[in-house]
């Protein structure tokens, strides 16, 4: 009995030893091919501008209308750029943040953008880019989540900004709570001026149900969402 223990010990082990090599060299095998991630490189940002900044103050206004006309994927660009971009070889970026910690993160739904498909794409700062994460247009489920607010489902693009908190928390505490509350309005009023000054309507809506937005966007758990933004030709 004892070596027929051994025989199928060995044999389980055997086992164990082949299908790890086998998950480690072809994962497709067992678990099918992985997702292709869609990236899509931005157009540069334009630094110098027509408007100035005391003129966009002056402009700024929140609208809540719009034509219905899509926005190009250089006034994305631009309005991503503003919120996050990086402007400087260290990483820095257009927003203050308490420690250079970056909790925000920034989505795109996107519904009527010029050579853009519909669909939330995450933005990624440091290359500039955009990476799909959802396809289709979530506009309306969007809106649904943000108590049914028409400026939602009517704009060309919504920007959600999330946080996780844990990258301001784990140096200030819960102090860096207030922090990361302080900065997602820096990044929202940077967006606000960059959207006048391209003469494009902008409003800002806190009035949502997180659970819904995170199910809508399908956020990680520790992503927490602050602001929903719709933007669109007025």
């Amino acid at each position: 009995m004892r070596k027929i223990a051994v025989i199928a010990f060995v044999i389980a082990v055997l086992g164990l030893s082949f299908a790890y090599i086998i998950i480690q060299q072809a994962p497709e095998l067992i678990f099918g091919p992985s997702p292709a991630v869609i990236k899509m490189k931005l157009p540069e940002p334009r630094q110098d501008g027509e408007v100035s900044i005391e003129e966009a103050l002056l402009k700024r206004r929140s609208i809540r209308q719009y034509t219905g006309e899509p926005l190009t994927l250089q006034e994305v660009s631009q309005l991503l750029w503003a919120g996050q971009g990086i402007t400087d070889p260290r990483g820095l970026r257009t927003a203050p943040s308490a420690g250079a910690l970056y909790p925000l993160e920034i989505y795109v739904v996107v519904g009527d953008v010029e050579n853009l498909a519909e669909g939330v794409y995450r933005y990624e700062p440091v290359e500039h880019e955009l990476v799909k994460i959802l396809e289709g247009d979530k506009r309306t489920d969007l809106a649904t989540a943000a108590l049914g607010q028409s400026s939602v489902s009517d704009a060309a693009i919504d920007i959600v900004v999330t946080a996780v908190y844990e990258r301001t928390t784990v140096k200030y505490g819960e102090r860096g709570i207030r922090y990361v509350h302080i900065e997602v309005g820096h990044a929202a009023q940077n967006m606000c001026l960059q959207a006048t000054a391209m003469d494009l309507g902008i409003v800002t809506v806190g009035a949502f149900d997180d659970q819904q937005v995170k199910e809508v966007l399908n956020l990680p758990e520790d992503e927490q969402p602050l602001y929903v933004i719709p933007i669109g030709r007025k």
